[in-house]
């Protein structure tokens, strides 16, 4: 048996971080349980192509930062993007 892993492995005295990003904390009280419910039903009939809830996601995503259920950020970091737009040039991009 190895000392520096334990009976069990992993390091003993070792405190447990959280994770810095994650669904934390847990919507107990169903606050955000219709926008999830919606971003399921997508994925059910989109076959879990999650390209195509992405308005659904989003939206859960909203509530949750709306709610207090996790920090406020800026969904361009999270992957959301504008889509359509127009540039002093005239010309319509999608930008990030």
């Amino acid at each position: 048996m190895s000392a520096a892993g334990g009976a069990f492995g992993g390091n003993r005295g070792l405190r447990p971080v959280p994770p810095e990003k994650g669904i934390f904390p847990l919507d107990h009280m169903h606050l955000c349980d219709l926008e999830k419910v919606e971003y399921l039903n997508c994925l059910k009939t989109a076959r879990h192509e999650s390209e195509k809830c992405r308005q659904f996601s989003k939206k859960y995503l909203q509530c949750r930062m709306e709610k207090n259920l996790m920090a406020k950020q800026d969904l361009a970091e999270l992957g959301f993007k504008e889509s359509n737009v127009e540039t002093p040039g005239g010309k319509i991009t999608d930008r990030v």
